[in-house]
């Protein structure tokens, strides 16, 4: 496996594909592989090592997710209550039903309340600009900000479907994050830090990159027309953010978020054996949680950003809480059951509770579901599985 890996990787930088790539990958008892191939940014002598910072993205989502489940566990939150009970501005969010004859957008009340389920399972209604023109029509008209902002105005765009009726991928957990920091009267960041990033010993990972963490960061890079890279050391999550972004802006390292993806393979345990999560509770999250809805292709509105999006094209997928969940076996390997995302930047992760395996990659690079970097993450999965 070691050498298949170093092999696979190693040969998409020798080729030009991706400037720089860190996988890891571990069983439940500990790390099986790791390695750093490149640069951290092209034209730059800093090599891509293990312990190289990215930006994560919307990997920040199952922390996110956790965080929100530890205070289910603890009676702070309910899955199924209505969440403006915690957070009053979700009772006012408004259903998005087009722009009428004068040009102004036109809204309706939802039927249902939404819930901390529907957050974590991205069927509250919410979109991202980046795959739904609506949305971002709406933002125009509105003077809204994109979300990797922080800013709180970010949060104000409309629904585009009744909580429940269907999923669609959006701001949801970045909600989910401001009901973490309601129900705990701490900084989405502080809470994570005291219950989950402490304990797993996840040092490198932060909303607000410390000096070190900054000097192994790594730069993004853009994926032309042409197929070529340009590094972009301008892209940067707002380090004093109005809020803190639930749904993607973590800091961390392939090596850290390893860590978390050993809390999901050994029932919410840490390395050191300190339980994080209840079983029950890792079960849970680990399940369908939203009935008969599935996840679709992410058709790109944003072409700088994001390609048109969607794992293992033609499998049925659904959704847990905070997780994809492919339903059949993957070409890859990877268990039918298993639990998956990925970051705006191509980064991606997968759990695999069956067969007690799983791995992180990372590249820095736009747009979301590269050409190349996609590919190359699956090439590296098949390689963990023997394939």
């Amino acid at each position: 496996m070691q050498a298949a890996a170093d092999r696979i990787l190693k040969e998409a930088v020798d080729k030009g594909e991706v400037p720089g790539v860190v996988a890891v990958a571990t069983d439940a008892k500990g790390t099986t592989y790791e390695a750093g191939f490149g640069q951290r940014a092209l034209g730059e002598s800093a090599e891509m090592t293990p312990d190289t910072v990215a930006w994560i993205a919307s990997m920040t989502k199952a922390v996110t997710g956790a965080a929100a489940m530890q205070l289910v566990e603890r009676g702070k939150l309910s899955l199924d209550a209505p969440a403006k009970e915690v957070v009053p501005a979700l009772g006012e969010v408004a259903i998005f039903q087009g722009f009428g004859a004068d040009g102004k957008p036109q809204t309706r009340k939802p039927k249902r309340d939404i819930t901390l389920r529907h957050l974590l399972t991205h069927t509250a209604g919410f979109g991202y600009d980046i795959w739904s023109a609506e949305v971002g029509r709406y933002m125009e008209a509105h003077g809204i900000p994109g979300i990797i902002s922080c800013q709180d105005k970010a949060l104000t765009t409309p629904l585009l479907f009744d909580p429940g009726d269907q999923w669609f991928y959006g701001i949801n957990i970045d909600w989910a994050g401001k009901m973490v920091e309601a129900a705990s009267g701490q900084k989405l960041g502080a809470y994570m830090q005291d219950n989950l990033l402490g304990p797993l010993g996840m040092t490198s990972t932060a909303f607000r990159m410390s000096d070190d963490m900054r000097q192994r960061r790594a730069a993004i890079h853009h994926r032309g027309p042409d197929g070529g890279l340009v590094p972009d050391p301008t892209i940067e999550i707002p380090q004093e953010p109005e809020f803190e972004m639930g749904g993607g802006g973590l800091y961390s390292t392939a090596g850290d978020y390893l860590k978390f993806v050993r809390l999901m393979l050994n029932e919410g345990r840490s390395d050191k054996g300190e339980a994080v999560l209840k079983p029950e509770t890792v079960a849970a999250m680990s399940q369908n949680a939203m009935g008969d809805c599935k996840v679709c292709v992410l058709k790109t509105a944003a072409p700088p950003f994001s390609n048109d999006a969607e794992f293992f094209p033609g499998m049925d997928k659904t959704w847990g809480l905070s997780f994809m969940i492919n339903n059949d076996e993957a070409p890859t390997g990877r268990s039918a059951g298993s639990l998956a995302w990925a970051g705006l930047a191509n980064t991606y992760y997968w759990i695999d509770q069956k067969k007690g395996v799983g791995g992180v990659y990372v590249t820095q690079i736009l747009p979301f579901a590269d050409v190349k970097s996609l590919p190359l993450f699956h090439a590296f999965e098949s390689a963990v599985y023997g394939r």
